[in-house]
């Protein structure tokens, strides 16, 4: 039987710490910090609600962040 694969953990970092920073900057932090996927997605958009360990979500409006979660 194959051995069950061991999903990446979460960086130790503050979500909230994103919000108000453009988004290219914000995407070269989380970067920086360890997240493996950065998603930007524009307020009020649909997008799948699955649970991804390590990934960040960014709301980007007017290239500002104004909401970030894990996940």
């Amino acid at each position: 039987m194959a051995p069950i694969p061991t999903p990446p953990t979460a960086p130790q970092d503050v979500p909230e710490a994103y919000v108000g920073l453009a988004a290219a900057d914000a995407e070269r932090r989380a970067r920086t910090r360890g997240w493996s996927v950065v998603r930007a997605v524009p307020p009020g958009a649909f997008i799948t609600m699955e649970f991804l360990e390590g990934r960040i979500n960014f709301e980007v409006s007017d290239d500002i962040v104004t909401r970030c979660w894990q996940g």
